[in-house]
């Protein structure tokens, strides 16, 4: 793949990144890079929308012309694309990040000129060489979305935010468990078992399952 991934890149020009991940070894998954938007070399991990198409196997789909931000400020035009083998087993991706960040802030002054207003603000991914970062990025964006701290979270919505970082890819990467139990200030038993909880929850508990008012805090061992 890397004479495709220097062919892409020459042919869009510096605005372009062209990466090739390996899904088989997340942690560090860039095994081809050419061009500099996010930053990455080879070696580094793959970000979070990478980690959800691991996450959903060999079900998973292409993602293609998203838009995405960098922790920098640089808006990027993006799209990946499975990789498989002749079994249809999905075993890495072919990634185009475009910055289009100068296009999008001429885009805006057309826009406040003709009074058209800016649209909605766009999420940003985490791209970067170290995958603990994008695993501390996922956990505290699952835990932004309660409100409210770990400590202040019952049973079932503990079991809802290891459902949802699972279902995010974040437990196949190796040493994942232990990295989430010091982002949430539990012990690393304490997160093996909310996530094999999490794992043999009813439906109503699994990621996107209505919320319940439920005050047992049982589930933490130390």
């Amino acid at each position: 793949m890397t004479p495709v991934v220097d062919g892409i890149a020459a042919t869009l020009g510096s605005f372009c990144e062209v990466v090739v991940h390996d899904f088989r070894r997340p942690e560090r998954s860039v095994v081809a890079i050419a061009g500099s938007v996010t930053g990455r070399a080879v070696g580094g991990s793959m970000s979070e929308i990478g980690m959800g198409i691991l996450a959903r196997g060999d079900t998973a789909e292409d993602e293609l012309n998203y838009i995405t931000r960098t922790p920098g400020g640089k808006l990027l035009k993006s799209s990946t694309m499975v990789l498989r083998d002749s079994t249809g087993t999905a075993f890495g991706a072919l990634c185009v990040n475009l910055d289009i960040t100068a296009v999008h802030q001429v885009g805006s002054l057309i826009g406040q000129l003709a009074g058209v207003q800016d649209p909605v603000t766009v999420p940003t991914t985490t791209f970067g060489n170290d995958i603990d970062s994008v695993v501390d990025a996922l956990v505290d964006a699952h835990q932004l979305r309660h409100t409210k701290p770990w400590s202040a979270l019952d049973r079932e919505e503990r079991l809802r935010l290891f459902a949802r970082l699972d279902a995010d890819g974040v437990f196949a990467v190796r040493g994942a468990p232990g990295r989430v139990a010091e982002r949430l200030g539990i012990s690393r038993a304490s997160a093996y078992n909310y996530l094999a909880q999490a794992r043999n929850a009813p439906p109503d508990l699994e990621p996107g399952g209505p919320e319940h008012e439920h005050n047992d805090r049982n589930g933490e061992r130390t």
